[in-house]
């Protein structure tokens, strides 16, 4: 039986100069960078993979109707989120469908600074960085091409995709798929991974030797204990984009930011032994903020 999740609240670490730094920034930019493998069997094989896992759906450690997966190769991380969601598909796939909702998606994570619409809503130009609140030009900055591969009323698939990042990241793709599921649920797989090189596997080394030694993913691992590691990182970023998503579904109008926020910290909480990091009233002023910000940024003149 899985332990339950619990929380863990850290304080008081030393920060270790450049490879705190370098770290930091480039956790969550692996954590942008998804690849999924591509879905060639479109919503009867996403139905089907649902419906093979709905012993685990109904009975699992998060309490809600949700699997994650997640491998490691040598130069590449991937993590799989199937799960089911309280809307019908069709406010599922007009939700998701336009790249400036996958802003207000991205932007709820933690890491990201900024989400801009550029290219006639072809390219999504997104700034990473640390958990606080900090200038735009200490972000790092990566550009996605968005792509609507296919939407009809049966299914809704959607492509982010970037061939390079920083610290040596490469191959960056999200990949969201979506079909209809009884009762006027919808069924969704959140897939993701990214290549990386030497740079990004040294950084990534030292930094889960020292601030991440403790932290920790979400499948088991012997007694009591989850995978930590990569795969750990993989994990974590993979349900914080999945709740980013079923918060932004939610709340999707542009006057329900702060359902949004409250409602992805809250959720992220509920498995605070891997997702906490800030304090609410930390998190909901940062994003403040960065959304002022953002609306600053995007006005028209």
């Amino acid at each position: 039986m899985n332990t339950p999740f619990t929380p863990v609240h850290t304080s008081g670490r030393a920060r270790i100069g450049m490879l705190w730094v370098t770290a930091l920034l480039l956790a969550p930019v692996a954590a942008l960078a998804l690849q999924a493998a591509p879905a060639n069997g479109g919503a009867p094989a996403l139905r089907n993979k649902l419906q093979a896992l709905a012993p685990q759906l109904a009975r699992n450690a998060f309490k809600r109707p949700l699997t994650l997966e997640s491998t490691e190769a040598p130069d590449r991380l991937s993590g799989d989120v199937y799960a089911l969601v309280d809307h019908p598909f069709n406010a599922v796939s007009g939700a998701l469908r336009e790249p400036a909702a996958w802003c207000q998606v991205l932007m709820l994570h933690l890491n990201t600074k900024h989400c801009a619409v550029k290219a006639g809503g072809g390219t999504l130009a997104v700034a990473v960085g640390r958990k606080f609140d900090q200038p735009l030009s200490d972000a790092q900055k990566i550009d996605f091409a968005y792509s609507l591969g296919k939407a009809d009323p049966n299914y809704l698939n959607v492509r982010l995709s970037a061939a390079s990042g920083p610290m040596s990241t490469r191959d960056y793709s999200i990949v969201l798929e979506a079909t209809p599921a009884d009762g006027g649920k919808t069924a969704i797989h959140l897939g993701y991974a990214y290549a990386y090189g030497t740079a990004a596997r040294l950084a990534m080394k030292g930094y889960l030797a020292t601030l991440g030694s403790d932290k920790v993913g979400f499948t088991p691992q012997g007694q009591g204990e989850y995978v930590g590691g990569v795969r750990g990182v993989v994990e974590r970023n993979t349900m914080r984009y999945y709740l980013a998503i079923d918060s932004y579904l939610d709340a999707p109008a542009s006057g329900q930011l702060e359902q949004r926020l409250g409602s992805w910290f809250d959720a992220t909480e509920q498995y605070a032994q891997q997702l906490h990091e800030v304090d609410r009233n930390d998190y909901l002023v940062m994003k403040r903020h960065e959304f002022q910000r953002l609306e600053q940024d995007t006005a028209p003149g």
